[in-house]
């Protein structure tokens, strides 16, 4: 006869198994472990404020739609309110689906979402921008990353949040490390803290301290719907090399993506206090940025030079 585990927190079967803390959760304690995990760690980095209005930056993906709902639950026990901000790229086939799944989601738990397009903002699409790199070998994350914190600053501005929070998990906080490690870009490494200010808002990752396997079982497991398409860019980097390097060596060795997290955080933070960046206006357009002119002016000089 099989032997099906319980739960450690309940008399319910065991649903899910979190292998690095030996623990074993039905259903519903695992979702409460996410939502009590989350919570924790915003109070750790006090992310967010009594009274503040947090805009969750929602593509359509497992983990800005798990967030959005964990962050729903917990406003309204702590006293601040969430708006939903989307962006859209303009990728043709993609962001349709996400859009539609979006806004019906924010309707059905009563959030208020607004959508902005590079379109309206910049006076072009992410796929009009690719189609100008030529033999150029500038990533399409590269200029849809650039392009996207702009445009979640204006969406912020516009709505008037207090901070900005994304969906980020500990896996995208690894990869995020190795690449710009691997690029020798030690200032972005000192710009990973869980908690950041980019100009005059603040971004937090609710969703730092949480294994990305553990956002898929909890959006299930809440019946969230989301995207089924992935980013037909997404393969252009190195990210999803990275990505399997790191489940495999988890795999093998539970845990240890924790302890890298606990590392990076460390180091983040001392090349951080090293590296005090001085904020200048951009000639161009009056936004903040560390040079003369700021990063998504430049991007969009250049490929329009082409």
């Amino acid at each position: 006869m099989k032997n099906f585990m319980k739960c450690d927190r309940c008399d319910n079967l065991a649903a899910y198994s979190r292998k690095y803390s030996g623990e074993n959760f039905c259903s519903s304690c695992f979702s409460n472990s996410i939502i009590q995990k989350t919570t924790r760690t915003i109070s750790k980095y006090n992310m967010i404020k009594r009274g503040d209005i947090v805009g969750v930056a929602v593509s359509g993906g497992k983990d800005s739609l798990s967030l959005l709902h964990v962050l729903k639950k917990i406003s309204l026990a702590h006293d601040f309110k969430i708006k939903a901000i989307t962006i859209d790229e303009g990728i043709p086939g993609y962001r349709d689906e996400a859009l539609r799944i979006v806004n019906e989601f924010c309707s059905s738990i009563d959030v208020e979402h607004k959508v902005y397009s590079y379109k309206g903002l910049f006076g072009t699409t992410l796929t009009e921008n690719l189609d100008l790199r030529g033999d150029e070998k500038i990533s399409s994350c590269s200029i849809c990353g650039i392009l996207r914190r702009r445009a979640m600053d204006y969406g912020s501005d516009n709505l008037g949040v207090d901070v900005i929070a994304t969906g980020h998990n500990l896996d995208d906080t690894l990869q995020t490390f190795i690449i710009n490690l691997l690029a020798g870009d030690t200032k972005k490494i000192g710009w990973m803290d869980p908690d950041t200010s980019s100009n005059d808002t603040r971004k937090i990752k609710p969703f730092c301290e949480i294994y990305e396997n553990e956002l898929v079982f909890y959006a299930f497991s809440n019946n969230i719907p989301f995207q089924s398409e992935e980013c037909p860019h997404m393969n252009e980097g190195i990210r999803t090399e990275i990505r399997n390097f790191l489940n495999s060596l988890e795999k093998s060795h539970s845990g240890i993506k924790n302890n890298m997290y606990k590392s990076i955080t460390k180091i983040s933070s001392i090349l951080r206090d090293q590296d005090q960046m001085e904020w200048k206006i951009c000639a161009s357009c009056g936004s903040k940025c560390t040079g003369e002119i700021c990063s998504v002016c430049n991007t969009l000089s250049n490929l329009r030079s082409k």
